[in-house]
């Protein structure tokens, strides 16, 4: 599966250009493209209004949206924050951390436009789709 990024979804739902959008565009039928319930917040999160949540919330609902949490997923979290720092590299946001893991423990493919990402694909196989 192809889990797609907040990056991705925010810049698709507004009809942006990037090339991960056009990814999206051209693969959305082709694909098994799916969300993780933190990327849902994410999402949501940025939105103006309710009705629009709840437009968008409808638009997902469509899509496999896998739920990440519980002590095995911080665990390893945890493990590839630390690995990752003891090489000098320092994860800013939690969140990515979570979802990176996620999706190395998963092999899911991630879609994303955020730097972020890049040490776990370079250091611990975080498998991404460079469109």
């Amino acid at each position: 599966m192809v889990i797609v990024d907040s990056t991705v979804w925010i810049d698709f739902l507004a009809a942006r250009g990037t090339p991960e959008c056009q990814w999206m565009r051209r693969e959305y039928s082709r694909q098994r493209i799916g969300l993780t319930d933190l990327i849902l917040c994410e999402v949501l999160q940025g939105l103006r209004d309710e009705a629009t949540s709840l437009r968008i919330q409808r638009q997902f609902a469509t899509l496999p949206i896998l739920e990440m949490g519980g002590t095995r997923l911080a665990v390893a979290s945890a493990g590839n924050y630390r690995l990752l720092r003891s090489k000098g590299i320092a994860v800013r946001k939690t969140i990515d951390c979570l979802i990176a893991t996620f999706c190395i423990e998963h092999r899911h493919l991630l879609l994303h436009r955020d730097h972020d990402f890049d040490p776990f694909e370079i250091h611990l196989g975080l498998r991404v789709i460079h469109p």
